[in-house]
């Protein structure tokens, strides 16, 4: 309790002497955690071009959807990471029968825990835990990190799980909406300079409702998988990350009303070091 006192004391003030974790692949979470009373602040924006319907009931329409994610991470002890959440999804005021994008808006919170110094074991293993409050629902994530080096390589992958409970009933049986989804990801990332890293990320998303059960799957229910390059830049207390997702799944699918997975997904992030 004592180091996360100090840990929020120096956020607080502003003061630190601490370094930046920058994230090199947005959609894969590596081991690194910040050491005990350090903290940083990280600012994620997704875009995702989609389509809806106008609010006059006109011809359907193409619109790029986005959401916003702030996040606190401090670190609590040594391989222990405590992170606070607040995201926002903006409605489109002018659109009806817009996709549901994974995050609603609301707030976070999370553990990522690794089990051992890196490099110790022949793979660097964490767990990472995360209770989300939105509008729309209740969701706890569960995320097994796994992480190799080969010296400026770096590989990562995550065995990534959620469980959604939903605040809407449904119509013809009345029950509390539940899903499952699953998240997988992988990744790899090297370091050409310890200013600037390249990578290829990659992930997939697919949900499975429950409670009820659909008679059918639809194509928004995935899974569909997305790949695509990352580059990082780090400026000592700041770094920023980019990266650019096409979805290779059902490739000749043409987009319609509501439907979530984009041809492409770009996702940008920015972490200051306090």
């Amino acid at each position: 309790m004592k180091k996360l006192f100090l840990a929020l004391v120096s956020l607080t003030l502003g003061t630190s002497l601490s370094h930046a974790n920058p994230r090199a692949l947005p959609f894969t979470y590596t081991t690194d955690t910040l050491a005990p009373g350090e903290a940083e602040i990280e600012q994620t924006v997704d875009l995702i071009p989609l389509r809806a319907q106008s609010v006059d009931l006109g011809a359907p329409t193409s619109y790029l959807a986005s959401s916003f994610q702030t996040e606190l991470e401090i670190g609590i002890s040594d391989r222990l990471e405590l992170a606070l959440y607040f995201v926002m999804t903006p409605a489109q005021q002018a659109l009806t029968n817009t996709a549901k994008l994974p995050e609603g808006n609301g707030i976070k919170q999370r553990l990522r825990y690794i089990l051992a110094n890196p490099g110790e074991w022949p793979i660097d293993v964490g767990f990472y835990g995360e209770l989300s409050e939105s509008d729309r629902e209740i969701e706890l994530e569960a995320k097994v990190l796994l992480q190799k080096r080969f010296g400026r390589l770096r590989v990562a992958a995550n065995l990534w799980a959620e469980y959604e409970f939903y605040f809407a009933k449904d119509v013809l049986t009345g029950d509390h909406q539940r899903d499952v989804v699953i998240n997988p990801t992988l990744g790899a990332t090297y370091e050409v300079t310890p200013k600037f890293h390249v990578g290829l990320d990659s992930w997939l998303r697919g949900e499975y409702p429950t409670n009820p059960s659909p008679a059918t799957r639809t194509f928004g229910l995935g899974p569909e998988y997305y790949i695509g390059p990352a580059v990082m830049m780090s400026f000592k207390k700041v770094w920023w990350t980019v990266a650019a997702y096409v979805r290779v799944t059902d490739t000749d699918h043409d987009l319609q009303v509501a439907e979530p997975f984009g041809k492409v997904w770009f996702r940008t992030m920015v972490g200051y070091d306090l």
